[in-house]
């Protein structure tokens, strides 16, 4: 049995077969066999997937109830302000599902990030910056869809951490095998205090 850690690139999708679409999947990147992604990533977001062969998993890290944080380090439009900030962790509205309290604060100081391929759109007259959010829900393009509501668009989109365990310096586009320690800290984070 095998929990990996994988740093997804742009433009990959999260599963193994092709969608029609000109995106990669992760056929190309060498898993051991039969092993099968946790949860997913948007092929235009990057960051930490984790993939094993253990049947049940999936169920353990994604159910809301179980209360697995995920943070995204996530560059928006615009500098967002207290407010918005706050709407981010209180909830939203959004296509008829109010996302459960979170935890939105800017990064500071400002993440030194890899060029992405290709780069993201740059406005002269419109500054970006990096704020985190951590939830442990995710539906469908949730963060993207909670910073456009807030009035700040991502522009790109990492996911950092699963419960404890951090991204580190793992590279895009590879993996490794995670040890007893490292499930631990997946497995055994607590939820957002009071939530």
């Amino acid at each position: 049995m095998s929990l990996i850690a994988f740093h997804k690139p742009y433009g990959v999708l999260s599963q193994f077969t092709p969608d029609g679409s000109p995106n990669r999947t992760l056929a190309e990147f060498r898993f051991p066999p039969r092993v099968y992604p946790l949860g997913r990533l948007d092929a235009d977001s990057e960051g930490l997937l984790l993939l094993s062969d253990e049947a049940g998993l999936n169920h353990r890290l994604l159910d809301p109830e179980a209360g697995h944080l995920r943070t995204y380090w996530v560059q928006v439009e615009r500098i967002p302000e207290a407010p918005a900030l706050r709407a981010l962790e209180n909830g939203l509205l959004i296509q008829g599902h109010r996302t459960r309290p979170a935890r939105a604060w800017k990064l500071d100081p400002q993440p030194e990030m890899a060029p992405r391929n290709p780069p993201i759109r740059y406005r002269k007259s419109v500054p970006d910056c990096w704020i985190a959010i951590e939830l442990c829900e995710g539906k469908n393009r949730q963060v993207r869809r909670m910073t456009a509501a807030v009035g700040h668009p991502t522009l790109r989109l990492v996911r950092q951490r699963i419960g404890s365990l951090d991204l580190g310096n793992l590279p895009a586009g590879q993996w490794r095998e995670l040890s007893a320690a490292e499930r631990r800290q997946v497995f055994g984070h607590p939820a957002l205090p009071g939530r």
